[in-house]
């Protein structure tokens, strides 16, 4: 018997919408990147972009527990400039930017370099239960 190679042209892609509200924000970013990765087809393969799209909505309803949305600290650098550590909490973050936390959740479980950048692509996050997506006839997905 031989393997089969499916081309990442040849692979058929759908589009699937996550809920985020009231989820955990670990289990919502784990459902988003094995979809985008590819790992639920039998056509998975580690080194090509063979996984589908996914719309998650309602990113600014995202929950987390154990008091993490004063425990959890997302750091940046502004590298070049004296001070560049900024710190930011949970809460913080979503007031201002309610797509970055599930964003980065998903980010870190993607692999490192270009096939993650790619892969990140394929993630559509929007903080509202409106999105632009709806001529793609989206599928959804339970948690």
């Amino acid at each position: 018997m031989k393997t089969i190679f499916v081309n990442e042209k040849e692979q058929k892609r759908d589009w699937f919408v996550i809920d985020a509200a009231g989820k955990p924000l670990g289990r919502v970013a784990a459902k988003a990147a094995s979809i985008v990765r590819g790992k639920e087809k039998p056509t998975y393969t580690p080194n090509q972009e063979m996984g589908d799209y996914v719309v998650i909505i309602n990113a600014d309803k995202v929950a987390v527990t154990g008091g993490k949305e004063q425990k959890k600290i997302y750091y940046k650098y502004t590298t070049g400039y004296v001070g560049s550590l900024k710190a930011h909490t949970f809460e913080k973050l979503i007031e201002k930017h309610p797509e970055d936390p599930i964003r980065l959740a998903v980010k870190g479980m993607l692999p490192n370099g270009r096939l993650g950048r790619v892969l990140m692509d394929n993630v559509k996050i929007y903080a509202g239960p409106e999105h632009p997506h709806a001529a793609q006839n989206p599928k959804a997905v339970e948690l």
